[in-house]
């Protein structure tokens, strides 16, 4: 059974950062899809990014909403099996609930029914 760990979150103040860390165990994350989605109480779950294999070993391709481009990076240490989010220059309109996702369809797509497992998600606020 795949599992994913979310951590990182906590409070910060507008223009600050935070990275936000995925372990997987019983999955390989050079070979699969990873996302990491946001949630409001209210609202649906966004995708804010997403990383599959590319051609050259260890560097994925990505992909961002737009509401997070220049900002926010996705990465992926295939030796930790650890996917990561850096937030950088976080608005209040961040906050969010944010899990990560992984996929074992064979497909690497932006909203959340491509993903079959999801983590605990991990809480970040902030503020203005």
């Amino acid at each position: 059974q795949v599992q994913l760990v979310d951590s990182g979150g906590g409070s910060v103040q507008a223009g600050g950062s935070l990275r936000l860390s995925c372990a997987a165990s019983k999955y390989t994350l050079s070979s699969n899809c990873m996302g990491w989605f946001r949630q409001v109480p209210g609202k649906e779950r966004e995708g804010v990014a997403r990383i599959y294999p590319g051609p050259y070993p260890g560097r994925g391709i990505t992909y961002y909403a737009d509401s997070v481009k220049g900002r926010f990076t996705i990465s992926q240490d295939n030796a930790k099996n650890t996917v990561y989010l850096q937030m950088n220059s976080l608005k209040p309109e961040d906050t969010a609930m944010y899990v990560c996702a992984a996929s074992t369809f064979g497909v690497c797509g932006a909203g959340p029914s491509g993903y079959n497992y999801w983590g605990q998600g991990t809480q970040v606020t902030v503020s203005s």
